[in-house]
């Protein structure tokens, strides 16, 4: 099917307010990854000292938040978005965002670019996503329970360290992958929720050896917070920050997915359709909804923005009279509420 068609910016920014829209601050991307750690680490550190096993269930869900947070950030660094030095922006998608998610940088910009390109289509590789939508509260039920009982992650980390240790046996015979070809497959494993999560990307040894690469990253940055924790505290700190990446930074990401497309139009050229934007309060905000990511179809419309800037790209559609145009949902639950209500 043929690209999405691209709005114009010019309709509804002129020249010079659309550079100071579009260009990334030097400092507020840094700033943004700094807080979700500081937030992360504070959270933790606060219910580890408590010893409150209530204190611990908040500070899973705080946790939970930031995680996603981290992916977003990610995502935004994907862009090109979270910092104006390319070198500074990557290192921050990959080792300070993805790396903390078990997510690769590279990888997914190849293949979130393409699903910009072809959104709610069937080419777009997301479309497996909002496809089952809408679908049964029983359904959606079970899937919760798996998210929040850790099989979901489970599921997933078992098919991505396969994939890592077929790309690591590679790499231990000498192969090499060929450096034209971007490969795509190692950067969905936590931007996906379908029926085969992280298997269906990974069909080659190239991609085998991306998430190779991207499993050790991952490691790596578990090892460093599990040394911290293990110096300053014990256990407990680690074992929250990973219950928080078992269960509710699953539950998070899969609402988030389905908020962004499931039950807006498939296959319209129509770009004010293919994406939903949600409306969020505090609550939302700490958890399904971190930075921005709410504001998902004006990232649609203009793909180049900041997060911290969609807010006024939202402003500016609603002042040319666009809000009506476009899927725009009260709250989360009323979105939930939607893709279930059909079935």
């Amino acid at each position: 099917m043929p690209a999405v068609r691209l709005l114009p910016p010019d309709r509804f920014f002129d020249r010079q307010q659309w550079v100071a829209i579009t260009k990334p601050s030097a400092w507020y991307g840094i700033w943004l990854v700094a807080h979700g750690w500081i937030v992360s680490l504070a959270a933790i550190g606060l219910a580890a000292w408590s010893g409150n096993p209530l204190a611990w269930l908040l500070a899973v869900i705080i946790v939970g938040g930031r995680q996603l947070g981290f992916a977003i950030l990610m995502h935004d660094a994907a862009h090109g978005a979270l910092h104006p030095n390319r070198k500074v922006n990557n290192f921050l998608g990959q080792w300070l965002t993805g790396a903390a998610v078990g997510s690769d940088l590279i990888a997914y910009r190849t293949y979130h670019l393409q699903h910009h390109k072809y959104t709610q289509q069937a080419e777009d590789p997301d479309l497996a996503l909002s496809k089952p939508f809408p679908t049964t509260r029983a359904s959606l039920m079970r899937k919760i329970v798996r998210d929040l009982t850790g099989q979901t992650f489970f599921k997933q980390r078992v098919a991505q360290f396969r994939f890592a240790f077929v790309g690591l046996r590679a790499m231990l015979r000498g192969e090499r992958a060929e450096k034209r070809r971007a490969s795509t497959k190692a950067g969905t494993p936590f931007n996906k929720q379908s029926d085969d999560g992280v298997t269906s990307p990974t069909i080659d040894v190239a991609g085998a050896m991306t998430v190779t690469r991207s499993v050790g990253r991952f490691l790596l940055v578990q090892a460093i917070l599990l040394a911290a924790s293990l110096l300053l505290y014990g256990w407990t700190p680690y074992l929250l920050w990973f219950a928080g990446l078992a269960t509710t930074f699953q539950l998070y990401l899969r609402i988030r997915n389905i908020a962004e497309h499931a039950c807006t139009a498939t296959g319209s050229d129509d770009p004010f359709s293919h994406a939903r934007t949600t409306h969020a309060g505090w609550l939302a905000r700490a958890t399904v909804a971190p930075y921005w990511v709410n504001y998902h179809a004006e990232h649609h419309l203009f793909m180049g923005v900041p997060c911290y800037r969609l807010p006024q790209v939202h402003a500016a559609l609603g002042r040319a009279g666009k809000h009506d145009a476009m899927t725009i949902a009260p709250n989360y639950a009323a979105v939930l509420r939607q893709v279930t209500a059909a079935a």
